[in-house]
């Protein structure tokens, strides 16, 4: 007799119940663990939220929604509740594929479709750093399941729905104009997208879409010159980048390992190599329409395609549209483009192991960055950005400036990395001014940090002397004896040194 695992018997029988405790256990394990154990926000997030404290509707880093709603989240609920909004961001992608998979293969391969997505990287351990990427994958894919709600199954207020996740895709990255164009393409490609057409709800949607981009439209027609240095320095980047790897084929490297994990689940699931003998677990479902075939297999190829062609074409010039760092929505269909390539009845082979190893994928991520924050620092060299003292940095430097001058600390500067962080975690969230590029934050200048007083930091490992950018900018800068910080897990590690210097605010006449 032939037994199977209890998740396969979950499968057949509560299908629904096996998809949402997937998705909040994986969104509540990807909040609480960095919650608990970081003691810095990780990657790019207190460069967003720097851009994000100003409220403005655009930025060197493009479109300005995933800043305010960055900022609107740390606000209410500080790093807490940053991941929390990026768990939400991964939930709800996972709720639109699964509805649009219940839609297309029915529930239960709607479902597998989703645990596959364990094996995608792009939602596992990058997602607590939140940012455009990760705010793109849910309207990405909820555009997807409300345009073929209003094509395929000709629901026609779908189209205002559409309307509405287009414009906030574009509003959170630009490479959602990937997706406009390959929607317009279907549409005009099928037969159903020809007649829907003729009704009067996907012309009323345009305009609603023009609504909602218009404001962002209108501060981009203003920054011509900052777009051009934007693609200028691209440029120049990539003219100095000698003996790396092109933009392109990192990009085809990256699509490729955020698969791996994908791949190793189906090569177990079709047991290969395997005997006549073996016997398998059947998951049947009823036969998918031949459009919506491959409406998945179109919108799971080419978004990925087009976007490896532009990164081949355009290089580092593409970065300042955001295109190189945008895995998350290209990847929403992986796991069910593999499903329904799988046909109508899927034979799943070592069930056991390849539970065991799906229960792997979903636990052992979080689980490795404890022990990394852990155990790293007695056994390796390596510096993880998320184990910094932030906290510790911020209280001495903004108490430090409390007391010399007398004043809360208006202004952080100094070093790219260091001075969004502590001015993140410094009470009273003092405002960034970007020293390595002045452009690139435009809403406060030199005079004006001079004239308010500020904190410059920079790192001081090998070198307690300033940078020389910061001595010509600020001349009447004073260095400070450097200061040490200790991690919560030091190890072996040395202490962080930081070298700084209050600038002091200027005497009012």
């Amino acid at each position: 007799m032939h037994h199977v695992s209890l998740i396969v018997e979950f499968l057949r029988g509560r299908p629904a119940v096996v998809f949402w405790t997937v998705a909040l256990t994986q969104g509540l394990l990807w909040t609480v663990i960095p919650s608990v154990f970081y003691s810095a926000p990780p990657g790019d997030v207190p460069l967003l939220l720097a851009i994000g404290h100003e409220l403005m509707l655009g930025s060197y880093l493009g479109a300005p929604l995933a800043f305010w709603l960055g900022e609107i989240a740390f606000r209410i609920g500080g790093l807490p509740g940053l991941y929390a909004l990026s768990q939400i961001c991964v939930v709800t992608t996972f709720w639109a594929v699964f509805t649009l998979g219940r839609s297309v293969v029915g529930t239960r391969h709607a479902v597998l479709g989703i645990l596959l997505m364990a094996g995608v990287t792009a939602f596992t351990v990058p997602s607590p750093d939140f940012g455009p990427a990760v705010l793109a994958a849910p309207f990405w894919a909820l555009a997807l399941l409300h345009y073929w709600r209003a094509v395929g199954e000709q629901q026609r207020g779908a189209w205002f729905l559409l309307a509405l996740d287009l414009g906030l895709l574009l509003l959170t990255n630009y490479i959602g104009v990937i997706l406009l164009v390959l929607l317009i393409a279907f549409t005009l490609a099928v037969p159903r997208g020809r007649q829907a057409l003729a009704h009067l709800e996907p012309w009323i949607g345009f305009v609603l879409f023009a609504i909602v981009i218009f404001p962002h439209a209108a501060w981009l027609s203003g920054q011509r010159e900052f777009i051009v240095a934007g693609f200028r320095e691209g440029f120049l980047a990539d003219a100095a980048a000698t003996g790396q790897f092109s933009p392109g084929l990192r990009f085809c490297l990256a699509l490729a390992a955020t698969h791996a994990g994908l791949a190793l689940l189906v090569a177990l699931a079709s047991g290969w190599p395997r005997q006549r003998r073996d016997r398998a677990p059947a998951i049947d479902r009823p036969p998918a329409e031949t459009v919506a075939r491959y409406y998945i297999y179109f919108f799971a190829l080419m978004p990925a395609a087009i976007a490896i062609a532009l990164a081949f074409a355009g290089g580092r010039q593409l970065e300042p549209l955001g295109l190189l760092g945008s895995l998350a929505p290209l990847v929403v269909l992986s796991g069910l483009a593999i499903v329904v390539v799988a046909g109508d009845e899927v034979l799943l082979y070592r069930e056991r192991m390849v539970s065991s190893v799906w229960l792997a994928f979903l636990i052992a991520p979080p689980l490795m960055v404890v022990f990394s924050l852990t155990a790293v620092p007695w056994t390796s060299a390596s510096d993880l950005r998320i184990a910094q003292p932030a906290m510790a940095e911020a209280q001495f430097f903004a108490e430090s400036y409390q007391r010399r001058t007398g004043k809360p600390l208006a202004f952080v500067t100094g070093d790219e990395r260091l001075a969004p962080l502590i001015a993140l975690m410094a009470p009273g969230r003092p405002r960034v001014f970007f020293a390595w590029a002045p452009q690139r934050s435009p809403w406060v200048s030199v005079d004006d940090v001079a004239k308010d007083g500020a904190v410059l930091v920079w790192p001081a490992e090998n070198n307690a002397t300033p940078p020389a950018a910061l001595k010509t900018q600020f001349p009447t800068m004073v260095p400070e004896l450097p200061r040490s910080f200790a991690r919560t897990v030091q190890g072996r590690l040395p202490p962080i040194r930081l070298g700084w210097s209050v600038l002091r605010p200027q005497a009012t006449p």
